[in-house]
């Protein structure tokens, strides 16, 4: 729930209202003339992603008790654990599970694309790319714990409910679908469970980075890459490309790829480079530099954007990265199709 709270102001220069969200599963359904509790970290520190104050209690009313109870037969997967709002959800691998003997027996993803990206605002880009050549395909999509922990905080979610065949929230995060203890464990019950034919894995929105060569969430997709080919799918690399980010380190293409496929990934994927790159010629020189020092590892797959840049226009959810949209930062998105192009196209083979 969004909300306007007035604060009970305790230094001058505190606003005099703020606006916050309430995660009603957690601390029940605030109304109007609650006294809530807030948490405005992030609000204070002018977060992009993160603009907002959090209920942390509606002090007068306790929120209502989770279906179940403490039954362990309802799911006793515990997710931000031992933190004040932790949350007990059952989980798709749990033993209680009605999908548990099918998971406990999966070994293998049977050969299924899985594009790994950086942040979460390439799921929406990625998902057009797919849609340009496997229009009817299942996809599933895989929630990282690295940015948001809860999948409600998504508005690219809610607005791809219907094109998407269910989300799977892993390792501390939650609210997907499914929940899963790990993320092969949740890459299986995409496969398994959900059925999907291709699934797409990112962090949840919000990206923590130091500007540090690993300081950042976004490492955690070299990571992916190796849990796609222990479980023998099929990893297809989405490089984050940017022509507009002011900072050099995201300029072509972004030291967290170079660092996340180039170190953290042990095992070869289908990094997939955009053509012609679409990229202002003045970073050509740098981007064919990184790219030549990925290929040592991976596979580079030259895809086509022919089309593309339409397709993006029409996209189901809003494109928007770092603040800027498709106009501003057309290479960005642009990448992101690219992969679920070629992913899609890994289907037909």
């Amino acid at each position: 729930m969004e909300l306007t709270v007035a604060l009970d102001r305790r230094d001058p220069d505190d606003p005099d209202q703020v606006p916050a969200l309430a995660y009603p599963v957690l601390v029940g359904e605030p109304v109007i003339g609650d006294r809530v509790l807030v948490n405005t970290g992030a609000l204070a520190l002018g977060l992009g992603i993160g603009g907002y104050a959090l209920v942390v209690a509606v002090p007068d009313r306790l929120p209502p008790d989770q279906p179940g109870g403490h039954d362990r037969a309802a799911g006793h997967l515990v997710k931000a654990r031992y933190t004040p709002l932790q949350l007990i959800v059952a989980g798709v691998d749990e033993q209680e599970s009605p999908h548990h003997r099918r998971l406990a027996e999966a070994d293998d993803l049977a050969g299924m694309p899985v594009v790994t990206a950086d942040l979460h605002s390439a799921l929406p880009a990625v998902l057009v790319g797919i849609r340009t050549e496997a229009p009817t395909a299942r996809v599933g999509y895989v929630m990282t714990d690295g940015g948001a922990l809860p999948a409600w905080f998504s508005r690219t979610l809610d607005a791809l409910a219907t094109e998407l065949v269910g989300t799977v929230t892993v390792g501390q995060a939650f609210g997907g679908d499914l929940e899963a203890t790990s993320l092969h464990s949740g890459l299986l019950a995409a496969r398994w469970v959900l059925q999907a034919d291709v699934v797409v894995v990112t962090q949840g929105p919000g990206n923590l980075g130091t500007g540090t060569r690993w300081g950042f969430s976004g490492v955690a997709v070299g990571e992916a890459v190796n849990a796609v080919a222990t479980l023998h799918g099929r990893p297809v690399g989405a490089l984050r490309m940017s022509g507009a980010d002011p900072r050099p380190r995201h300029q072509g293409v972004s030291h967290h790829s170079v660092t996340a496929y180039g170190r953290v990934a042990l095992a070869p994927a289908d990094l997939v480079v955009p053509d012609p790159l679409p990229l202002p010629p003045e970073l050509t020189d740098a981007t064919q530099a990184a790219l030549a020092a990925l290929a040592t590892r991976h596979r580079l797959v030259s895809v086509s954007t022919d089309g593309l840049l339409e397709a993006l226009r029409h996209s189901p959810a809003p494109l928007s990265s770092m603040g800027r949209g498709l106009a501003e930062d057309p290479g960005y998105f642009l990448a992101a199709a690219a992969a679920g192009r070629h992913a899609a196209r890994l289907l037909s083979r």
